[in-house]
């Protein structure tokens, strides 16, 4: 067998390689001391435990805390506290005049866990109530007042049976003295409304604002123009959606569902109707002209109808080529009186009229082109014109489309900065649903976006890793088990990279081992588990006959190289030689053996080649020859006695 393979180059070189990768790529996953373990950003205060509610998932470990925005804001709501919601939240007793009837707020409202429980103490505002008005509301923190900084605005929706009819719109109120939460109703003012309306096929994205007139100081609802985007997804796949509003000082508006922009704007351009009204507009007075011609073209006047011109005659005529078709039965009735009917026994004639028997269709016809009268088709009659009508000219008076005049809107006004709204004082839902279990969750008031995005990535974007949990496949869940415990890599780089360096190094070392003894003038050996087999082969051979020493021809020559490699019996070979014949292949290149053969080996005169002397002969002790002598033993001593007796 050739030299250790574990010792080669190449196998070493590469252990040493992945061993060294294996702890580079440790050391680079593995999380420095100061860093916090967990997954969860924690830039927020609160460290008390009950508040932690820890849930391990299929491929990385969730830790919910219930969120606390980073700095603080105008207003926050996450139902996790029902104690405190219930003190927060005022549900609304007031009453709702649609025209002649007057309907209660008497929706159920309930904080709990939601149907699809995601997280164990993640609890939220439900409403239980379906085809009845509903109204609960909520004070803000501080007001917010539209001066230099944006209003960001967000909140989570379920709608947890689906929605066919209704909203899950909010109304942030406009603040005053007189806003009374108990109170609250559809006409209570507003200053922004915002959020997603089902009712059918037609579905709105709600962002109005009420603008108030510089000039007589009166409000007008501004929608914003309908966005391009999809959003009826959220009514039907009863998941969690984040809807966001966002405005700027600059007057630009901002629509997000689930973090994707989906209508922008500004409120200078983009609202319905406009925020400033037109600087000139139609004379309500102005009236047009009695001798004003608008038509640009009129009939002909001395156009005359041609003689031949028959507006008499019809469209249709029948066809005059058309035949009865053979089989036609004109005297058969399509329908006949049904022979096997019989009159009830309680058919009144003076109450029931004549009784007569129900048609049916008539048997002859059956097999039959057809039956009754025949008519011929009708086709188009060539001769029709239809009613003649005077060509038209161009109107000689025609003055063109009557306008009324633009005179100076005495309404005008200009306002810059419709984004300085009237300050919002509370946050209100004021729906009415044909669907119950409406969930409204993590609300969130503030003038900064860094902290609401962090309030996001602690509330939604939580519920929705755990939400893709369920609709990944095996190989994604372990790859993002692994991201969360790096030292899985190493783990996988053993299992499967080593095996095939391992591979590799063997077969090249396999290889350079083979071509190494042939470099070296050592032919490559039998294996040993072939040796006895070959052995015991080589007993059985017939003892040659002729002991040769000198060289013999080159074909002598060559297959005496092929028998000694190959295991053939030598005369001097001692029982050890004969269990380890690779013992007398490496000899045999010394030339120091002599082999037997079947023929007399022949110099190149033709003579028979013997020993230089009998010491040769002497050599080979009676012991030595009785190893090696094969099964047929008394035919290769007589043959030897007698090539003794020859050579002398």
């Amino acid at each position: 067998m050739g030299p250790n393979k574990m010792s080669n180059p190449a196998f070493s070189t590469s252990l040493c390689l992945i061993l060294l990768v294996l702890i580079n790529f440790v050391q680079s996953h593995t999380p420095n001391s100061d860093k916090s373990d967990d997954l969860i950003d924690d830039t927020y205060g609160g460290t008390n435990d009950d508040d932690l509610f820890p849930m391990k998932l299929d491929d990385y470990e969730i830790e919910y805390k219930t969120p606390i925005p980073s700095e603080p804001v105008h207003f926050y709501e996450t139902f996790d506290d029902i104690d405190e919601a219930r003190k927060k939240w005022i549900v609304s007793r007031a009453q709702k005049e649609d025209n002649e009837n007057v309907f209660k707020y008497d929706g159920n409202w309930e904080f709990q866990l939601p149907e699809r429980r995601i997280f164990p103490n993640d609890r939220a505002l439900v409403l239980h109530s379906k085809a009845k008005h509903a109204a609960i509301s909520a004070k803000l923190n501080k007001k917010f007042d539209f001066t230099n900084k944006p209003l960001i605005v967000q909140y989570e929706v379920t709608f947890q049976n689906g929605m066919d009819c209704g909203g899950a719109y909010i109304k942030l109120l406009s603040d005053s003295k007189d806003l009374n939460l108990m109170t609250f109703h559809d006409k209570t003012p507003y200053t922004i409304m915002f959020g997603p309306d089902k009712c059918g096929s037609d579905i709105k994205l709600h962002f109005i604002f009420r603008h108030k007139n510089p000039l007589n100081g009166s409000f007008e609802e501004k929608h914003a123009k309908r966005p391009s985007n999809r959003v009826e997804e959220a009514f039907n796949d009863k998941k969690p959606h984040l809807y966001r509003l966002v405005l700027k000082p600059d007057n630009r508006f901002e629509v997000f569902v689930d973090s994707l922009l989906i209508n922008q704007g500004n409120l200078l351009e983009d609202m319905e109707p406009p925020v400033n009204p037109p600087i000139e507009i139609e004379d309500p007075d102005d009236k047009k002209p009695a001798d004003w011609d608008e038509r640009e073209k009129i009939p002909d006047e001395n156009a005359v109808k041609p003689a031949d011109w028959d507006e008499d005659a019809p469209p249709k005529i029948p066809d005059p080529v058309a035949q009865v078709p053979d089989g036609w039965l004109e005297d058969e009735p399509e329908m006949i009186p049904d022979p096997t009917a019989k009159m009830p026994e309680d058919w009144d004639d003076s109450m029931d009229g004549t009784w007569e028997a129900p048609l049916i269709q008539n048997p002859n016809c059956e097999n039959a082109a057809g039956c009754g009268p025949w008519t011929a088709p009708l086709v188009e009659n060539p001769n029709f014109k239809g009613k003649w009508q005077p060509p038209t000219v161009s109107n000689p008076n025609y003055k063109g489309k009557w306008t009324r005049r633009k005179i100076p809107n005495p309404n005008y006004f200009e306002d810059k900065e419709p984004f300085k709204m009237t300050p919002i004082g509370a946050v209100g839902i004021e729906i009415w649903t044909m669907s119950d279990l409406v969930l409204f969750d993590n609300f969130i008031v503030s003038d900064q976006e860094s902290v609401v995005n962090d309030f996001t990535e602690n509330t939604y974007v939580l519920k929705t890793r755990a939400l893709e949990r369920d609709s990944r496949g095996v190989f994604e869940r372990i790859i993002n088990y692994s991201n969360s415990h790096p030292w899985l890599y190493a783990v996988y780089t053993l299992v499967i990279g080593l095996p095939v360096v391992l591979i590799i190094a063997f077969c090249c070392g396999g290889n350079q081992d083979k071509k190494s003894d042939v470099s070296d003038g050592n032919p490559p050996t039998e294996d040993e588990d072939e040796q006895p087999e070959r052995t015991s082969t080589t007993k059985k051979e017939p003892l040659r006959n002729t002991i040769s020493q000198t060289p013999a021809s080159s074909g002598t020559l060559t297959s005496q190289k092929k028998r000694g490699s190959s295991g053939i019996t030598k005369v001097g070979m001692t029982k050890d030689d004969l269990e380890h014949p690779q013992n007398v292949a490496k000899n045999n290149d010394s030339g120091d053996e002599y082999e037997i053969e079947d023929t007399e080996a022949q110099n190149p005169n033709g003579e028979v080649a013997t020993a230089d002397s009998e010491e040769n002969d002497n050599s080979v002790e009676n012991e030595q020859v009785d190893e090696m002598i094969p099964e047929n033993e008394e035919q290769a001593t007589s043959g030897l006695k007698k090539r003794r007796i020859r050579r002398d």
